[in-house]
């Protein structure tokens, strides 16, 4: 393959949008990111913390251990500041973790039980694109809450992110 790995591009498109969403919201009084919505999370933060928390339900499938959780929609969050610190974090982790995979190792099955039950088994790299996809659809949801607010929610599109980044070679 020539250029560099598709994961290696897309953990760095997520941390990227993830950083502009994250710029935005805090922007807003407190109490906009908690105020009831229409969502199936309740409220911004919440959508945000459950983003979180799937990144690190995911990663520990990748890391073979347990991630101790229960459900995928806690009826609670943590702080805006320190799910954002948390979201950087792990964010920076899936970038390592793209840039560590080795050829072969990206087609590795890795087989985890689903926290609401069942067994599931996929391919590393593609569990690594399921986070990436799964961080753009909440986003896309958070991005119409901030609409009711009402403010405009950043462009974090792949081909903004793609057009900066090549800006910055």
């Amino acid at each position: 393959m020539n250029g560099p790995d598709p994961l290696h591009t897309l953990t760095r498109y997520k941390a990227w949008a993830n950083a502009l969403i994250y710029g935005a919201l805090a922007e807003l009084p407190e109490a906009e990111l908690t105020r009831p919505r229409q969502i199936l999370f309740g409220n911004m933060l919440r959508t945000l913390n459950h983003v979180y928390l799937m990144d690190v339900a995911w990663k520990a499938h990748l890391e073979g251990v347990p991630h101790g959780m229960t459900t995928r929609n806690p009826e609670s969050s943590p702080p805006f500041a320190q799910v954002r610190q948390a979201q950087q974090d792990i964010d920076a982790w899936y970038q390592a973790y793209a840039d560590a995979l080795q050829d072969g190792a990206g087609d590795e099955i890795v087989e985890f039980a689903f926290i609401g039950g069942g067994a599931g088994a996929m391919r590393r790299r593609d569990i690594v694109l399921h986070v990436v996809n799964h961080g753009t659809y909440h986003r896309g949801h958070v991005a119409a809450m901030m609409y009711q607010v009402p403010c405009f929610p950043p462009a974090s599109d792949l081909p903004v992110y793609l057009a900066q980044a090549g800006a910055a070679r």
